[in-house]
């Protein structure tokens, strides 16, 4: 027991729980990091370097190697590759099941999914903050956005944010890095629509890419981002932020970080007597080992909304017979996501004499503009959608057919020519809370490291297909406006899970009757047991909602030691 003890202890090491490891092992605690996948280490990345010619079916994977591994996540087709498929889970190691469809994409390793996440970085506004109390449904959020600035300010500069200034409400600025510029047809497009429509801004994607490196703040083993758009790969110039190359680098330089892998956290361990979380009972999944780690101080659950909801429900007592946290049965429930799938593209006669430099990671957002408050933005349904795109020229792949009748030198010189301009965007609409959108535990069917699987009970409602109708049409008259020909509206079926956005199954709030976390993400009836991923969200939003769980778990170690210090956990 005492070996297996420490100050603290981190269950995950993506997006957020990065940042807890490195902001409790920089506070001085001796914390345990458990990551349920294998070991990734910075510039591990055997793909980074390579062309599409050089990885095996032309970076395609094959149906029946899909049909048999990945009978799920093939749904997500642009994700599975050659070049990125070893950083994805496989369905047939770690299967789920369906009452209603869920497009669930997962990552077990050393730094989770931040390693081939969007960067996409938004902050929500108090518009989001306050949606929930001002629409009468769900619950409140417990803070507010004066309250989160500070965090989202401080996380911000250590990730570094590419990104403009706008001064909109509903989109609060940061401390920006240069932006990404957008192309000539992307400026055209921005220019054309604020004229047209005063209402709405298209602005440069805000990114986690350095675009002005600074190693006195972006700590780590980070560099400028060289541009070359093979993100989900890893990068390893350290160019967008990952946990592989900012958070955990720099907890492991501190001496006080341990690092555990292979690591299938069962459940937390509960002192009924004491009403706190006394450590965590773990299969050991490469050794087949059972072993029980222990925190003199404080626990943190950042395994992803999901697992971490998966996590509380299998951690059951006398004490706890449903599930710690979960007297009030809402660990699981609210499970929200972003609907997408749902935009126009067109193409651009213009700009045939230019084209763009390198392969910029990034394109135009177009924040929200609906539902914002006054009469004129008004809609019959409830909050809103932004708008992510970019525009392109075709390669040399749109003359594959053509090489069916043409041949040699007329084929050559056209090869040699850049092809149309084109442009394209895609709507992520906010989804509302709803109990009934949940999972629970399947203890029938196991996963390959013999931990019970989930349940998924999830769909998308009326409010949000309400919503999809004006996804589509807004998109085409913006395009329309701009100039773009051959307009194209295209409505795809949208399933929960798909924007890989999953938050709410152990949400904040101001009471423990209708809460899991308090105004802390501490449990409620377990204040040294803190939740900081996607779990924690009480409302969507519908921006990216990455840096809201990073700025939560800074805010939210920063109050855990305090409160360790002070003697009170």
């Amino acid at each position: 027991m005492e070996s297996n003890t420490y100050d603290a202890i981190v269950v995950g090491t993506g997006i957020s729980g990065g940042w807890a490891a490195m902001e409790l092992c920089r506070a001085g605690l001796k914390t345990l990091v458990l990551e349920r996948g294998r070991h990734v280490a910075h510039n591990d990345y055997p793909t980074a370097n390579l062309d599409t010619w050089e990885l095996p079916y032309n970076d395609q994977v094959p149906a029946a190697e899909k049909d048999a591994y990945y009978e799920k996540l093939q749904r997500k087709d642009y994700v599975l590759r050659q070049a990125s498929k070893h950083f994805f889970v496989k369905d047939d190691e770690y299967p789920y099941t369906e009452k209603r469809r869920f497009d669930w994409v997962r990552g077990y390793q050393t730094g989770g999914r931040s390693l081939m996440w969007g960067r996409q970085c938004y902050r929500l506004s108090d518009l989001d903050f306050t949606a929930n109390v001002r629409d009468g449904i769900a619950i409140d959020w417990p803070i507010r956005y004066a309250e989160l600035k500070p965090w989202y300010d401080y996380v911000s500069r250590f990730v570094g944010i590419s990104g403009q200034a706008e001064n909109l409400s509903q989109l609060p600025d940061g401390p920006y890095l240069p932006a990404m510029p957008l192309n000539c047809v992307e400026e055209q497009f921005q220019q054309r629509v604020q004229a047209t429509f005063p209402g709405r801004t298209v602005t440069p994607g805000r990114v986690a890419h350095l675009t002005a490196y600074d190693p006195e703040v972006h700590l780590g083993t980070r560099g400028n981002c060289q541009y070359r758009d093979r993100c989900i790969r890893g990068c390893p110039y350290g160019g967008y932020f990952a946990s592989n190359s900012g958070t955990l680098p720099v907890a492991a330089a501190t001496g006080n970080m341990t690092l555990v892998n292979h690591a299938a956290v069962r459940e937390v361990i509960y002192d009924a007597d004491a009403g706190r979380a006394t450590g965590v009972r773990v299969k050991l999944s490469d050794t087949n080992e059972e072993v029980e780690y222990f925190s003199r101080g404080i626990v943190f659950l950042n395994a992803s909304t999901l697992n971490t909801a998966a996590i509380l429900l299998s951690s059951t007592s006398a004490a706890q017979p449903n599930g710690l946290g979960n007297d009030n049965d809402q660990v699981g429930r609210n499970i929200m996501d972003h609907h997408h799938r749902i935009g126009a593209s067109g193409s651009f006669a213009e700009y045939g004499d230019r084209i763009d430099k390198g392969r910029k990671p990034n394109g135009f957002y177009i924040p929200r503009f609906v539902n914002l408050g006054d009469r004129s933005s008004k809609k019959d349904y409830l909050r809103g959608f932004g708008y992510q795109g970019g525009a392109s020229r075709d390669g040399w792949w749109r003359l594959v057919r053509e090489a069916e009748t043409t041949l040699g030198a007329e084929l050559k010189e056209k090869l040699l020519m850049p092809g149309a301009w084109n442009i394209g965007m895609t709507g992520f609409g906010e989804t509302l809370s709803n109990p009934d959108n949940r999972v629970t535990l399947n203890r029938d069917l196991l996963d390959k490291d013999g931990l019970p699987t989930l349940t998924m009970d999830v769909a998308f409602g009326e409010n949000e297909r309400a919503m999809r109708e004006d996804m589509g049409t807004y998109a085409a008259e913006m395009l329309e406006a701009a100039g773009a020909k051959n307009v194209n509206v295209y409505r795809e079926e949208a399933h929960p899970g798909f924007s890989i956005h999953e938050m709410g199954s152990a949400r904040m709030g101001r009471d423990p009757k209708t809460s899991v976390l308090n105004r802390h993400n501490q449990v409620w009836d377990c204040p040294n047991l803190y939740v900081t991923d996607g779990s924690a969200m009480t409302s969507a939003a519908c921006v990216n909602p990455s840096l809201t769980y990073m700025a939560l778990t800074a805010r939210a170690v920063d109050h855990a030691v305090g409160e360790l210090n002070r003697r009170n956990l």
